[in-house]
């Protein structure tokens, strides 16, 4: 009985505690603040309404970097298949006879990392995803060292792919991270033939990054330059690339060195990661995607653009004085990891740049921007790009 009433005192303390602040904020030099019942028109209220409403909607606009379809995510977790029940994120893309193909990354109920592929016609809607995995990577060290689980929940296999044509060869490339006695770059290839029919004949794998070292998000260009291929395999402190005469047996040649570099807090872009999408060749230069973080929000992984020199992409010619794609849908602030996006895929088709990105390490996500549009901002370094938008689909 003596709880309920020192209960009840409780609550009639706080109440009057309310009341008399109420009581205070009416007041204007200890006189009680006459309650103004003037009559206000309609037509005012209606306009003070559409005001406020108004620069709540510009306010939120400017906020927006990126406008994102409705019905992004477009690949969810299907619980009706165990090796991709729990994470798909993460895709490659790479544009075939007008199709878009994408091999994203996927992980089920036993905690392994394998690729998927879906394909679809006009670049947003993927009706068809082969129902078993394509690419499994599975380790040769006879280590078993786990770092996975901090880049996106897996013990191990092959993650965040990148997929590339080099010229007209006749084959696909791809580089993945490679959880095989740590975090190494895997390269493998297949013929475009037996990766158009679905027939996943996978050249043996190469760890190309050094052993007993931790490297990730290496990338071949489209393209030879000055007759040999290229990869990028750094982007901090600088932009480092590897020059070669052929990509076969490769395996820890390349010494790559990483490091945020100093923080520069003028920059939005104020801790560098690494590239995104392999680059694209464009009349002003090579077109890259890169993520990186700002200092004041170290949990957030946003995009960002350069374009390189074509025949020395050391280079940096222009760089987005902002990110051009930022976290701020549900689907890529709530899931595995929280605040990421994270593109490893973009296609040029029928005059729209399309970005394929992961949103928090759990959805495939698309959106697109008119390329020129793009890239006459890019060049021209303005604060405000044009804003990447949702793939729609064309009527006819």
């Amino acid at each position: 009985m003596k709880k309920d009433v020192s209960l009840k005192k409780k609550k009639l303390l706080k109440l009057k505690e309310i009341a008399e602040k109420r009581l205070k904020s009416n007041k204007i030099g200890g006189k009680i603040k006459p309650l103004i019942k003037k009559k206000v028109s309609k037509k005012i209220k209606s306009k003070v309404n559409k005001k406020s409403v108004k620069r709540k909607t510009e306010k939120k606009k400017s906020m927006q970097i990126i406008n994102k379809h409705k019905e992004n995510p477009v690949i969810s977790p299907n619980d009706g298949n165990g090796w991709e029940a729990w994470q798909t994120f993460n895709p490659a893309a790479i544009l075939i006879d007008g199709q878009v193909h994408l091999l994203y990354r996927a992980i089920g109920h036993d905690s392994i990392s394998r690729l998927g592929h879906a394909f679809s016609e006009d670049g947003f809607k993927f009706e068809e995803r082969f129902p078993d995995p394509v690419y499994e990577h599975s380790a040769n060290s006879g280590k078993y060292v786990c770092y996975s689980i901090a880049s996106g929940g897996s013990w191990g296999g092959c993650e965040d792919p990148r997929i590339v044509r080099v010229g007209d060869e006749d084959k696909l490339y791809i580089t993945y991270t490679a959880c095989d006695g740590g975090l190494r770059v895997g390269l493998t290839s297949i013929k475009l033939e037996d990766f158009k029919n679905k027939k996943w004949n996978w050249s043996r794998p190469q760890l190309i990054s050094p052993p007993g070292e931790v490297h990730k998000n290496w990338v071949i260009f489209p393209e030879k330059i000055n007759g040999k291929y290229a990869i990028l395999h750094s982007i901090s402190p600088k932009l480092s690339i590897e020059y070669l005469d052929s990509l076969d047996d490769i395996s820890g040649h390349i010494k790559s060195h990483y490091s945020p570099g100093k923080i520069d807090k003028k920059r939005w872009d104020s801790f560098l990661r690494g590239p995104g999408p392999p680059p694209i060749k464009t009349k002003h230069g090579w077109l890259l995607f890169y993520h990186a973080m700002n200092h004041k929000s170290m949990d957030k992984y946003k995009l960002g653009a350069m374009l390189l020199d074509l025949n020395d992409p050391t280079k940096i010619l222009h760089r987005s004085k902002e990110p051009v794609l930022i976290p701020q849908e549900c689907y890529e602030i709530e899931g595995f990891k929280p605040g990421v996006v994270y593109a490893l895929g973009a296609v040029i088709k029928e005059g729209d740049l399309i970005i394929y990105y992961g949103g928090a390490d759990s959805h495939v996500c698309v959106a697109h921007v008119n390329f020129e549009k793009f890239l006459k901002a890019l060049t021209k370094e303005k604060k405000k790009l044009p804003k990447l938008e949702v793939l729609k689909k064309k009527k006819g």
